[in-house]
């Protein structure tokens, strides 16, 4: 779908979407289209239950006196809480209710709005981010789908008197989509063609964008001492992997980089300690976490970004065969410490482990954050709604929750402590890798905390905010991409140079 601007009017074909301010008070283009339409609109409002909450929808059919197949009306909300979120859902909502319509040119009228935050630039720019988030849609392997069940859409025309500062404020933000876009791709994909290989070869690609890529086998992994990842993957006929991929945006290349640290388990049955049938099909996506990395690193090079960012993923296949790891195993990380692996379907964080250390020792970075579907026990705890947050840092916490506020990637953040670490402690070995049932998703970050040394760290648990199984007004339902968009907000105002 093609994503323009122009200058406000009323088009002569195809539909128009026009918002209305809660309490339903039209903005300029829908009073206009009422106008000419001779009251059209607001006698389809007061016959329906439409009040212009931030969300709603109203289809007005062919309204006479106007040459559009369809004017559609949006809530806005109201005015003082139109922010750059609530202009990007009403790019989505706009989207989603045309185009599937048999309509293949859309209209969207970004008119100023009194009283609201953001200025006609911003407003216009992330109604067309919003709308272009909203146009995902993962249909390669559709052979048989109906013609009206396939999007009509072909253009969208946002429509606002900053038009011309509005197409240059959207650029980067079409750079962060290119980035959520390519992090849904690989997610969504099947183990079958997404495993450690192919997701490296993806990887790869970004040099094409300034990336440099540097792709670590099971060979080089071994004299690393990366005992941890390479047990995790030892069960597999796929070889383990793990990629670096290095952005240096700033002016001085020898600033120390922000690390984003990827779990990238490309297929988990759980190994030896196997995961019930029902519902093991989902586990395609418990690489999740290195696809937001990915995908945040393509965002960040896309569009420029002054800093220099470093991406670590470890990319394997939990198998079980005659070969896989065992419950009661004791693996040595590269870090020199020692694990005893109670069950192997607690394998992510033995696969972050090691990343942890590569990226720490190798590339001596300011911070490191690690994203992961690492626990079922962030589920229970915070649902959809939130990540779960660990830091050792007050400060990157601190930004972190501020930047996925920013976008609405919402995270939680959860304790650290002593107590929760002795969870870990193994009688035969420095640690084991599970601590039991109780507070799961914490005693699984203290694992990960013992790798990290003193470089300030943080750990954000995605296990629930990954994938989702509604429609939301910017993501249809499937892979989220959570984290590419908190990432790159992070990066752009902690580490970017300005």
């Amino acid at each position: 779908m093609k994503i323009g601007f122009a200058k406000p009017q009323i088009p002569t074909e195809g539909a128009v979407v026009a918002g209305v301010l809660e309490g339903k008070v039209l903005a300029a283009t829908a009073a206009e289209l009422d106008r000419q339409s001779g009251g059209a609109l607001v006698r389809a409002m007061n016959a329906s239950r439409f009040e212009g909450k931030a969300g709603q929808s109203l289809t007005i059919l062919a309204p006479a006196g106007l040459e559009l197949g369809r004017v559609v009306l949006v809530g806005l909300g109201k005015a003082e809480k139109l922010d750059a979120l609530a202009a990007q859902a009403f790019g989505g909502t706009a989207l989603a209710q045309v185009a599937n319509s048999g309509e293949t040119v859309l209209s969207v009228a970004a008119d100023a709005i009194d009283g609201a935050p953001l200025n006609a630039t911003a407003f216009a720019a992330n109604l067309a981010f919003g709308a272009r988030l909203r146009a995902y849609r993962f249909d390669k392997y559709f052979t048989t789908e109906k013609k009206t069940d396939k999007p009509s859409l072909k253009k969208l025309n946002v429509l606002s008197a900053a038009a011309p500062a509005a197409k240059a404020a959207y650029a980067p933000l079409e750079r962060i989509a290119d980035g959520v876009f390519l992090t849904r791709d690989v997610v969504s994909e099947p183990a079958n063609v997404i495993y450690p290989e192919s997701l490296a070869a993806e990887c790869r690609k970004l040099a094409e964008l300034g990336v440099d890529v540097e792709i670590l086998g099971e060979k080089q992994m071994k004299k690393l001492g990366m005992g941890a990842l390479l047990g995790v993957g030892q069960g597999s006929d796929r070889e383990s992997q793990l990629v670096v991929m290095r952005w240096m945006g700033a002016k001085d290349q020898k600033t120390a980089p922000l690390a984003l640290i990827g779990k990238g388990v490309c297929f988990d049955t759980g190994g030896i300690s196997i995961k019930p049938a029902a519902g093991m099909e989902d586990m395609k996506w418990d690489m999740a976490g290195a696809g937001a990395v990915i995908g945040a690193m393509k965002a960040l090079a896309g569009r420029q970004a002054k800093a220099n960012v470093v991406g670590v993923v470890g990319l394997v296949e939990n198998m079980p065969s005659g070969t896989a790891q065992r419950p009661g195993d004791v693996v040595t990380s590269a870090s020199g410490q020692t694990i005893e692996v109670i069950n192997t379907d607690a394998e992510g964080r033995l696969v972050l482990a090691d990343a942890l250390w590569y990226a720490r020792e190798h590339l001596k970075p300011s911070a490191m954050i690690d994203l992961a579907t690492l626990t079922g026990a962030i589920i229970i705890s915070l649902g959809g709604e939130h990540a779960g947050l660990f830091a050792s840092d007050d400060s990157l916490a601190e930004a972190i929750s501020a930047a996925g506020k920013s976008v609405g990637e919402k995270v939680w953040r959860l304790p650290l402590g002593d107590a929760y670490d002795k969870q870990i402690k193994s009688d035969i070995a420095d640690m084991k890798n599970t601590g039991g049932r109780e507070a799961g998703s914490i005693t699984a970050a203290q694992f990960l905390k013992r790798f990290t040394g003193d470089t300030p760290w943080a750990h954000i648990d995605i296990a629930g905010t990954a994938w989702s199984k509604k429609d939301t007004a910017t993501c249809p339902k499937g892979a989220t991409a959570f984290g590419v968009r908190l990432l790159d907000a992070l990066v752009a105002e902690r580490y970017e140079e300005k």
